[in-house]
């Protein structure tokens, strides 16, 4: 039975090439809010939960960059595989594009309503001024993201990591200099506490979607042909849209339910609060994994499916898996093992430490089941499937994270640790059902691109 499901040493070689640039791009793009978590819990803990709270909402609202960045990556991988390169370029003209319109509009739109999204959110008062500094500049500044999430993707579907994962690294020296400087008031600089943090952020951003624009046009695409865009090719974006807006819909009712639970946490205590900010920062090195091998594989399976090999996509991915659910154990059992000299390094309240600890026991489940949930749901989207593991998405978290994790926290009196178990339900039901679907090898039928080749 293990050798049906063992993908050939090439493409393990190839898939772990990948993950490794994908692995430290991503470590380090997060690595940007943890530096800044970090300094701003010496500025004061309050800061921390305010940041925490807006930071939920800006990530949510910035996955509308995702009804394109997604389906530029599967439509992209799949035209690489194919070795069409007239496609390819279209793609990534309609989808930078669009994203930038789009990126604009939301930018404007969190400048001037980040308040009034911060009062429906019903965050404390004392943590009000700081919150609604961070949301206007950082908020007003998210165009940044929107074209280098959409550059990234395409540079990572070209087998090309390597270049996103260089900008990253250099941005995350520029940042830490940069909140040193403005937090603290270092180098002739005002302390500015989380308004530096925030401007610290923000030009560095900026800097990553000027840097990520070279990379594409001198090491990818030298030239866009205007010619590919005569007349406009609306059905390349149209492609895009049917994998990228049910799996954006997805994404956004994921953080809509995450921004409801820290509605809740926010009811049992700015302590709760802060813990919860805390951990999510802690465990991030599982989770960065997981998302980085389901990435890797997620390109593996576009190019192989793009040239007609299709066996060799699905033997990689159960490969794939295994290693995914192997060093999240792993990962995530330190962590714990680890948890109170790592909480210490935040902060000294031992109340909060406690708190903390008690969803980092549960984590060490719950990290299995999002490494699932992570490996098949990209694996699906790369063949196009993509409608109806949304369906099973969108009961699943709201039923189990959302419901249950207010009964378990709040009505039961189980605190952070009851919410936590109700996250692992989730994540765990999810995974399972979408392994299920993925090896029922339905996805085989689909064909998203027109007359694929062969590659060697």
């Amino acid at each position: 039975m293990y050798r049906l499901f063992r993908a050939p040493r090439g493409l393990r070689g190839k898939l772990f090439k990948l993950t490794g640039p994908i692995f430290l791009e991503t470590l380090l793009m997060l690595t940007l809010g943890v530096v800044d978590t970090l300094m701003l819990s010496h500025h004061s803990d309050n800061a921390v939960a305010a940041v925490g709270v807006v930071n939920q909402l800006l990530n949510m609202v910035f996955l509308l960059f995702n009804i394109t960045t997604t389906g530029t990556s599967v439509m992209c991988a799949l035209y690489f595989g194919a070795k069409d390169n007239k496609s390819f370029i279209q793609v990534l003209g309609t989808s930078l594009l669009f994203n930038a319109g789009i990126g604009c509009l939301i930018s404007l739109m969190l400048f001037l309503f980040g308040r009034e999204m911060l009062v429906l959110m019903d965050i404390r008062p004392d943590l009000m001024p700081d919150a609604e500094t961070y949301m206007h500049i950082v908020g007003g500044f998210g165009f940044f993201q929107a074209v280098s999430f959409t550059i990234s993707a395409v540079l990572r579907a070209a087998n090309k990591p390597n270049y996103a994962m260089q900008v990253t690294l250099l941005i995350n020296v520029l940042n830490v200099f940069g909140n040193y400087a403005l937090i603290f008031g270092h180098f002739g600089f005002p302390a500015l506490g989380v308004q530096g943090a925030a401007i610290s952020t923000s030009v560095c951003r900026g800097v990553a979607m000027t840097l990520l624009f070279i990379m594409l046009f001198k090491r990818l695409v030298p030239r866009i042909p205007l010619a590919y865009f005569r007349p406009f090719p609306f059905q390349k974006l149209r492609d895009v849209l049917k994998i990228g807006l049910p799996s954006a819909a997805e994404q956004i009712s994921y953080d809509a339910s995450q921004v409801t639970i820290v509605y809740f946490i926010n009811m049992l205590g700015n302590e709760y609060l802060t813990a919860r900010v805390y951990v999510m920062n802690i465990v991030i090195i599982g989770y960065i994994f997981s998302l980085s091998i389901a990435q890797a594989t997620s390109i593996c399976t576009g190019n192989l499916v793009g040239a007609r090999k299709k066996q060799a996509a699905y033997l990689l991915s159960w490969y794939a898996w295994r290693r995914s659910l192997l060093i999240t154990l792993v990962a995530s059992t330190e962590v714990y093992l680890l948890g109170r000299p790592l909480l210490g390094i935040f902060t000294e309240n031992q109340a909060i430490i406690t708190i903390a600890m008690g969803a980092l026991l549960v984590d060490v489940l719950l990290e299995q089941g999002r490494a699932t949930v992570l490996l098949f749901l990209f694996c699906l989207r790369s063949v196009g499937d993509v409608v109806v593991p949304v369906i099973i998405e969108l009961f699943c978290m709201w039923f189990f994270a959302v419901f249950c994790g207010y009964m378990f926290g709040i009505v039961f009196g189980l605190g952070l640790a009851g919410m936590w178990f109700a996250f692992a339900l989730d994540e765990c039901s999810r995974g399972a059902v979408l392994c299920l679907r993925w090896r029922t090898q339905k996805w085989k039928k689909r064909m998203l691109i027109k007359n694929p080749v062969n590659i060697s």
